[in-house]
C-alpha cells in the first residue's frame, strides 16, 4: 500500500497493513521503527481505502490500536515533510511477506485438529510445521508439505504469492472448491493436491507455472470434460487425474506434453477411443486408463511405444484380439492388465518374450484357446490372473501350461476361475511355486479327485475349487496349508468324511464345504479355528450332534450354515458364545430339544433359520435380545405353547415364519405380526386373532363347558374344505352343457364367499367391456369388476377356449391353486366352470384385485400412463424378496414340487402396500404328476425360458430359477430381455451384464435408480455406498440363477435367503450412511 503525504515533495509511504513490526521508515540520516500492535490475523484489510471505509461498527474497537499506531505514524510522516528532498518509506522485507501469506492461508482454512497451533509469530515461520525455507534466500518458504492435516475450507490464493515455492502438497485434506489461480508460482515443479475435495480445474489456473512436472489431482470431486488446453502444461512429467468425474473424450492436445512419462485418467468417465496421440508420446512409461468408457482398438502407435513399462486399461469396453507380436513390440512392460473388456481370440504366446512382465491380468474377457507355454519364460511373473474368459486345456497338451509355470519361481496368485477347463487336475500342479498364496479353479468342468502333490503348495492362503465335478474324499493334503485363510469346495461331488486335520489350520477365515456328499460328524477339531468368520457345511448328508465345541470356542464366527444334512440332537447352549453372529442356519436337519435359551444372548444375529427339525417346547421369551433380527423361521417344528409377545418388539424383525407347528393362543398385533406379508402362522389350528389379513379366526370367549364343542368345530373346518375341493373337481370334470342352466355354483376356495352366476361376473364387468380389460394373457383376458353380492373389487380370469390348451391350463390352475397357500401367492378367490348366455362353455378364475397392476408396468412406465413413478431400490429388492419366497414355497414347501414355469413382470401383481404376489399357474407343473407335467408346447415366454426347455421342453425348478434371474435383472436395468433392440444376435441380456460386472454397473442399471446408486459417497468415509452395494449383489445372484448348465445355478431356497440378507444389509448401511451424512 502506497500513501501520499501532502508535502511539496512527494513522500511515498509503502505500508503492509498486516504486521507494522517489519517496517522501517527511511531518511538521509535516520531510522525509526514503530512498535508492533496488539492484532490478530483475521483483521487484516486489504488496503488504506477498504480499512478506512469498514464505518463505526464492531470494527472500530477492534481496530483502535492499528488506528492510533497509523496516526502517530502519520504526524511523524507530516512533520518530516518539512525536509527538503525527503523520502520516507515502510518497506516490508519479501522473508516478512512470506510469512503473512502463511498466515493468510491459515486464517482461511479450518484446522479441527490444531494441526497449524505452531504457526505463530512466536516461532520463526521456517520453523513451522510443514514449511521448509531456501538456504540460499533465508525466510523465503520453498516447500509446503500439510498433507493428512484434516484441513478444511477453500484453499487461500495467497499461497500464490509464495514466488520461490517449489513443493505444495496438501493431499488428503479436506479442501473444496475450484484450484486458485497460480500464475507467480514460476518455480512450482510439485503440486500434489490429491484426495480432497475439490470440485473445479482450469489449466489456465496454472499457464505461467512453467516448471510444473508433477500434477496430481487424484481422487476429488472434479466434475467436467479433461480441458481441451490440458497440452499447455508442457512441462509435465507426472500428471494424474484418477478417481473423479472427468467425462468427454481425452484431449489430443495432451501430446504436446512431450515429457510425460506417467498419465493417471483411471477411474472417471471418460469415453470415445483411445487417441493415437498418446502413442506419439516419446517417453510414456505407465499409462493407466482403467475404469472408463473407452471403446474401439487399443491405438497402434500404443502398442508399438516401446518405452511402455506399465500399460492398464482395465474395466472399459474396448474390443478386438489381441496383436499376436504384443509381447515383442512392448519388450519392457513389467504390467498388463486389460480385464474387464470384451478382448476375444488367443492370449498372444509373445507375451513370454516380454521378459520383465511380472502382472498380467486379462480376467473377464471372450479369450479362447490355450493357455500358452510360453509364460514359463516369466522368471519374474508374480500375478497371473486369467479368471472369467472361455480358455480350455481339454488333454495333456491343453494343461501343459501348469508344468511351464513351474519355471515361474515368484508366482503368487493363478487365477483360472471360470473358464473351460476340463479333466483332472494335473499332479504337476504340486510343482508350482511355493510362493503361490492364491490359487483360483473354481466354476470350472475339472473332475476326479484333487492330486496329492497339491500339498506341496505351503504358502497357499486361499484355495478355490468350487462348482466343478471333483470327487473323492479329501486328501491329507488339506493339512498341509497352515497359512491358508479362505478354502472352497462347494458344489463338487467330494466324498468321505470332513478331515480332523482341518482344525489344524489355524489361521482360516472361510471354509465352504457346501452341496457335496460328506458323510459322518462335524469335526469337533474345527472348534480350533480361533479366526474362522464364515462356516458353510450345507447341504451334505452329516450326521451326529452338533460338537459344543463349534459354538464355544468360535466367538468370531458370523455366519454358521450347516442347513440340509441329517443332524441330530439339541442345539449347543454355548451358542451364546457367538456374539460376532449375524446368521444362523440350521433348517432342514433333524434337531430336537428346545431352543436354548442362550440363544438370545447372540445380540448380533440377523437371520435365524431352524425350521424343517423336530424342535419341541415354547418358544423362549429370551429371543427378545436379538435385537439386530430380520429374519426368523421356526416353522415345520413341534413348538407348542403361546407365541412369545417379545417377538413384537424386535425392531428389525421383517421376515417371521411360525407356521406348522403346535403354537396355540392369540397372536400378537404389534411388530412384525402387523404385516400379514411378512408373517406366516398357518398350519397352527390353536392360534386365533392378530391381524385381519392373517384370516384366522377371532379368539373366543369360551367357558370351559363349551371347550370341547370349540375344538370340536375347528377340526371340522378342514373336512369341510377337502369336501368342497372334492365338489370343485367334479364340477369341473363332469360339469355338462345344460339348455336350461344359466350359471354354476362358486366354490370357495378355502373362504366364505357367495354363490354368483355367470350373469354375476358379466354384471360385474360391464358384459366383459374393452373398458374393464386389465390386460391379456397366454390363454385369456383378466377384467376387473365389482361383485355387487359381496361388495369388493376382484381380477376374473376368463380363458379363450377357442386356443389350444385353454381348457387343460384351466384345469391346470385349478389343480395347483387348491393345493398351495402363501403369502406372496395371488389369492384365489373361487373358480367357475359354466356356460354362458349363448350356451356356449365358460371358464374363469376370481382373484382379489390388485390395485397397483402388475411389475411390468412399473419397470416400464406404463402405470396409469405416469412416467414419473418408479419402484424405488428398496421396493425392487422387496418385490424380488416375495418371489423368491414364493418360488420356494412351490418348490420345497409343498406336497409334490410345482414348477410355475412362466415367471416374468406381467405375472407378478402388487397390492396396495406394493407388496409382490405371483399369479397364472396357466402351465405351472407337478413335477412328478403323470398328467400336469406334460409339456403344452414349449413352456414360458420368449426371453425368459430357460435354455434347456428348448431341447427337451421337461419343465423343472431350474427353470423357475432361470427365468427368476431373468426378471431380476430387468428390474436391475430396466430392459427387457427381447424388445431391446440391443439383444440380437449373440448379445442377450445376461452376457450384456456380465460384460459390465462388477466394475461397470453404473453405465447399465436403471437410470431411475442412478441417483440412489452412485459408486462413491464423497464423504470422509470415502466408500462404496450402500445402494451401490445392493445393486451389486442383487446382480450376482441374478447371474447365478442364469448359468447355462442348469444344476450352476442356485436353487430358490438359496436365491430367497441370500435375498433376505442382501435386504438386511441395505437396510443396515443405509441406516449407517445417514448418520453418517448428518
Amino acid at each position: 500500500m502506497t500513501c501520499r503525504c501532502g508535502c511539496d515533495d512527494a513522500v511515498n509511504v509503502v505500508l503492509n497493513p498486516w504486521d507494522l513490526s517489519q517496517f522501517s521508515i527511511q531518511y538521509p540520516n535516520s531510522h525509526f521503527t514503530p512498535q508492533h500492535p496488539e492484532k490478530t490475523m483475521q483483521e487484516r484489510p486489504p488496503s488504506c481505502a477498504t480499512r478506512h471505509s469498514k464505518g463505526n461498527g464492531g470494527h472500530m474497537s477492534a481496530n483502535l490500536p492499528w488506528r492510533l499506531t497509523m496516526l502517530m505514524l502519520l504526524s511523524l510522516l507530516l512533520i518530516s515533510c518539512g525536509v527538503r528532498n525527503a523520502r520516507c518509506s515502510i518497506v516490508p522485507s519479501d522473508n516478512s511477506m512470506d510469512m503473512l501469506w502463511l498466515l493468510d492461508f491459515k486464517a482461511a482454512t479450518d484446522d479441527p485438529t490444531q494441526s497449524l497451533s505452531s504457526w505463530n509469530s512466536s516461532i520463526p515461520h521456517c520453523l513451522w510445521k510443514g514449511v521448509n525455507c531456501s538456504l540460499a534466500h533465508p525466510g523465503r518458504v520453498t516447500a509446503l508439505n500439510l498433507t493428512r492435516q484434516t484441513l478444511q475450507g477453500k484453499i487461500a490464493p495467497s499461497l500464490g504469492n509464495l514466488t520461490l515455492l517449489t513443493t505444495l502438497i496438501l493431499s488428503s485434506n479436506g479442501f473444496f472448491g475450484q484450484l486458485p489461480t497460480h500464475n507467480r508460482l514460476h518455480r512450482l515443479q510439485y503440486l500434489e493436491l490429491g484426495n480432497n475435495k475439490l470440485q473445479g480445474f482450469n489449466p489456465d489456473a496454472l499457464r505461467n507455472c512453467s516448471n510444473l512436472s508433477y500434477l496430481d489431482l487424484s481422487f476429488n470431486l472434479i466434475t467436467s470434460s479433461l480441458p481441451p488446453n490440458i497440452g499447455s502444461l508442457s512441462s509435465l512429467v507426472q500428471l494424474d487425474l484418477a478417481q473423479n468425474s472427468f467425462f468427454g473424450i481425452i484431449p489430443p492436445s495432451i501430446q504436446n506434453i512431450t515429457k510425460l512419462k506417467f498419465l493417471a485418467l483411471s477411474n472417471n468417465q471418460i469415453e470415445g477411443n483411445i487417441p493415437v496421440e498418446l502413442g506419439h508420446l516419446p517417453d510414456i512409461t505407465m499409462l493407466l486408463l482403467g475404469g472408463n468408457m473407452l471403446s474401439g482398438r487399443i491405438p497402434r502407435t500404443l502398442l508399438n511405444n516401446s518405452a511402455l513399462s506399465v500399460l492398464d486399461l482395465n474395466s472399459n469396453f474396448l474390443q478386438m484380439k489381441l496383436p499376436s507380436n504384443i509381447g515383442d513390440t512392448l519388450p519392457n512392460l513389467i504390467a498388463l492388465q486389460l480385464q474387464d473388456n470384451m478382448f476375444e481370440g488367443k492370449i498372444p504366446a509373445s507375451l513370454g518374450n516380454a521378459s520383465f512382465l511380472f502382472i498380467i491380468q486379462l480376467s473377464y474377457n471372450n479369450l479362447t484357446g490355450q493357455i500358452p507355454t510360453s509364460f514359463g519364460n516369466l522368471r519374474d511373473m508374480t500375478y497371473l490372473e486369467l479368471d472369467h474368459n472361455k480358455l480350455d486345456a481339454k488333454d495333456n497338451q491343453g494343461w501343459k501350461f501348469l508344468d511351464a509355470l513351474s519355471n515361474c519361481g515368484s508366482l503368487q496368485v493363478l487365477g483360472l476361475n471360470d473358464n473351460h477347463l476340463n479333466g483332472a487336475i494335473p499332479n504337476s500342479v504340486g510343482n508350482l511355486s511355493t510362493s503361490l498364496k492364491e490359487l483360483g479353479f473354481h466354476y470350472n468342468y475339472l473332475s476326479g479327485t484333487v492330486p496329492e502333490g497339491i500339498r506341496n503348495l505351503t504358502g497357499l492362503t486361499m484355495l478355490l475349487l468350487d462348482h466343478n465335478n471333483l470327487t473323492g474324499p479329501i486328501g491329507t493334503w488339506v493339512g498341509n496349508f497352515k497359512n491358508l485363510s479362505v478354502v472352497s469346495l462347494s458344489d463338487n461331488k467330494f466324498t468321505g468324511l470332513i478331515p480332523s486335520s482341518i482344525g489344524s489350520l489355524a489361521q482360516l477365515t472361510e471354509l465352504f464345504f457346501s452341496r457335496n456328499n460328506f458323510e459322518g460328524p462335524i469335526p469337533p477339531s474345527l472348534g480350533n479355528l480361533p479366526f474362522l468368520l464364515q462356516l458353510d457345511l450345507s447341504n451334505n448328508s452329516l450326521q451326529g450332534h452338533i460338537p459344543n465345541e463349534l459354538f464355544s470356542r468360535l466367538s468370531g464366527m458370523t455366519n454358521c450354515i450347516i442347513s440340509y444334512n441329517n443332524l441330530d440332537g439339541p442345539i449347543p447352549p454355548e451358542v451364546s458364545n457367538l456374539k460376532q453372529l449375524t446368521k444362523l442356519d440350521l433348517s432342514s436337519n433333524k434337531l430336537s430339544g428346545q431352543i436354548p435359551v442362550t440363544l438370545g444372548e447372540c445380540q448380533g444375529l440377523e437371520i435365524l433359520l431352524v425350521d424343517n427339525n423336530f424342535l419341541s417346547g415354547n418358544i423362549p421369551k429370551s429371543m427378545s435380545g436379538l435385537k439386530s433380527l430380520s429374519m426368523l423361521n421356526l416353522s415345520h417344528n413341534n413348538l407348542s405353547g403361546s407365541i412369545a409377545t417379545e417377538l413384537s418388539n424386535l425392531p428389525y424383525l421383517t421376515q417371521l415364519d411360525l407356521s406348522y407347528n403346535n403354537l396355540q393362543g392369540e397372536i400378537p398385533r404389534d411388530g412384525v405380526f402387523r404385516n400379514a406379508t411378512a408373517t406366516s402362522v398357518e398350519g397352527n389350528w390353536g392360534l386365533c386373532g392378530g391381524a385381519m389379513d392373517l384370516h384366522m379366526p377371532m379368539c373366543p370367549t369360551v367357558s370351559r363347558k363349551s371347550e370341547t364343542e370349540y375344538y370340536l368345530v375347528r377340526a371340522l373346518i378342514p373336512l369341510f374344505g377337502f369336501m368342497s375341493l372334492i365338489m370343485l373337481t367334479y364340477v369341473i370334470f363332469f360339469g355338462k352343457k345344460t339348455s336350461q342352466r344359466t350359471y354354476t355354483i362358486l366354490l370357495s376356495f378355502g373362504k366364505k364367499f357367495p354363490r354368483v352366476a355367470y350373469n354375476d361376473l358379466a354384471g360385474a364387468t360391464g358384459n366383459f367391456s374393452e373398458l374393464n380389460l386389465v390386460g391379456r394373457g397366454s390363454y385369456g383376458s383378466v377384467y376387473r369388476g365389482k361383485l355387487t353380492q359381496a361388495k369388493i373389487q376382484v381380477a376374473i380370469k376368463v380363458f379363450d377356449l377357442d386356443m389350444k390348451f385353454a381348457d387343460k391350463s384351466f384345469v391346470t390352475e385349478c389343480e395347483v391353486l387348491c393345493r398351495i397357500r402363501h403369502r406372496n401367492l395371488v389369492p384365489i378367490l373361487t373358480a367357475c366352470s359354466t356356460i354362458d348366455n349363448k350356451g356356449d362353455p365358460f371358464k374363469s378364475l376370481i382373484y382379489e384385485f390388485m390395485p397397483n397392476g402388475n411389475l411390468d408396468t412399473w419397470l416400464h412406465n406404463k402405470y396409469l400412463g405416469s412416467s414419473t413413478r418408479c419402484l424405488s431400490l428398496a421396493q425392487r429388492t422387496s418385490t424380488a424378496i416375495g418371489i423368491a419366497d414364493a418360488l420356494a414355497y412351490l418348490h420345497n414347501d409343498c406336497e409334490r414340487q410345482i414348477a410355475h414355469c412362466d415367471l416374468k413382470p406381467t405375472n407378478i401383481l402388487l397390492d396396495d402396500d406394493m407388496n409382490a404376489y405371483l399369479g397364472d399357474f396357466g402351465i405351472a407343473s407337478l413335477i412328478g404328476h403323470s398328467t400336469l407335467d406334460t409339456s403344452m408346447g414349449l413352456k414360458g415366454t420368449i426371453g425368459y425360458i430357460a435354455p434347456e426347455y428348448g431341447q427337451s421342453g421337461q419343465a423343472s425348478t431350474h427353470g423357475d430359477v432361470y427365468s427368476f434371474g431373468i426378471v431380476l435383472l430387468e428390474m436391475l436395468i430396466g430392459k427387457r430381455p427381447t424388445a431391446d433392440p440391443m439383444f440380437e444376435n449373440e448379445l442377450n441380456m445376461v452376457n450384456f451384464v456380465q460384460r459390465s460386472y462388477p466394475d461397470k454397473i453404473h453405465h447399465i442399471i436403471d437410470a431411475r435408480l442412478s441417483g440412489e446408486c452412485k459408486i462413491y459417497i464423497r464423504t470422509s468415509i470415502g466408500t462404496e455406498n450402500a445402494a451401490h452395494g445392493c445393486v451389486l449383489s442383487l446382480m450376482q445372484v441374478a447371474l447365478s440363477c442364469t448359468r447355462l448348465i442348469p444344476r450352476e445355478r442356485m436353487s430358490i431356497r438359496e436365491v430367497a435367503n441370500k435375498l433376505h440378507s442382501i435386504q438386511t444389509l441395505y437396510i443396515r448401511e443405509t441406516k449407517r450412511e445417514q448418520v453418517l451424512l448428518r
